[in-house]
């Protein structure tokens, strides 16, 4: 059994590393990006572009078609079985764990935002949501939500796999071709996917803080300086049901900037 296990060793090391690289990869593309579909917190955009560097570097000219078609295929199959999964927990009277789970990652804000493009556009917004960054499970949620049925879900969803494999492809081959060395230019195209990643959530948080300023500044202007009548013996006055109410009427004014 030793012996058996030295020669397959040995047949491994002597295998041509690009043989090696295309026997393992290609199936662990596949598995990586379909996981990451199910399990929406594997960095499936970062395993993409790594995997167009190395193709990048080979020698075989249809590296990187293999590349962008298993990474297609792979993510179209995995939003397909989530969306069915998901399906079964609509038509449930008790709901099931997987559509749970696609609630609990959206906020009600977020949902009503993607129902309402859904209603208008549907391919276009299924292409976009899968290209922005937390943008596929709002839009999911909400074709669940809406009944969409599986058939037309997945017409869309091939769109958008084929355009999210491309994009991040084209990011693998620019940090390919920046860097002499394989793992250089993995580093740069994570680096890069992580960076893209990145912005969509600063950019909301950087909107939420700019419209929470006024708001937070109303009440303190209502309180600047003593109006007629504030004095400590002073009554309530005929005006004094609007003045109450024009708090609230304040608060809703800046709840939509």
């Amino acid at each position: 059994m030793i012996d058996g296990i030295a020669r397959f060793l040995t047949a491994v090391r002597e295998l041509p590393p690009e043989s090696t690289q295309q026997a393992v990869g290609y199936p662990s593309l596949f598995l990586l990006v379909a996981l990451g579909a199910l399990v929406p917190v594997v960095p499936t955009g970062a395993i993409v572009s790594s995997a167009a560097v190395v193709a990048f570097h080979q020698t075989s000219p249809l590296s990187l078609l293999f590349v962008f078609l298993v990474a297609a295929f792979a993510a179209c199959l995995g939003d397909a079985a989530l969306y069915w999964l998901g399906r079964r927990g609509v038509h449930s009277d008790k709901g099931s764990r997987w559509l749970a789970a696609l609630e609990n990652r959206v906020t009600p804000e977020r949902l009503a935002h993607a129902r309402e493009r859904l209603d208008t556009h549907q391919v276009p917004v299924l292409v976009l949501s899968r290209l922005v960054p937390a943008g596929r499970i709002p839009v999911m949620l909400a074709c669940l939500l809406a009944e969409m049925p599986l058939r037309r879900f997945v017409r869309g969803d091939v769109a958008a796999c084929l355009a999210w494999a491309a994009t991040y492809q084209l990011i693998g081959i620019l940090g390919g071709s920046l860097f002499p060395e394989p793992w250089q230019g993995v580093v740069a195209a994570v680096g890069l996917t992580v960076l893209v990643g990145a912005v969509p959530s600063l950019w909301r948080r950087a909107r939420g803080t700019r419209s929470g300023a006024p708001a937070a500044g109303a009440p303190g202007g209502a309180e600047s300086g003593p109006g007629p009548g504030s004095g400590p013996n002073s009554g309530p006055g005929p005006d004094s049901g609007s003045a109450s109410g024009s708090p609230s009427g304040s608060g809703s004014g800046h709840e939509h900037p």
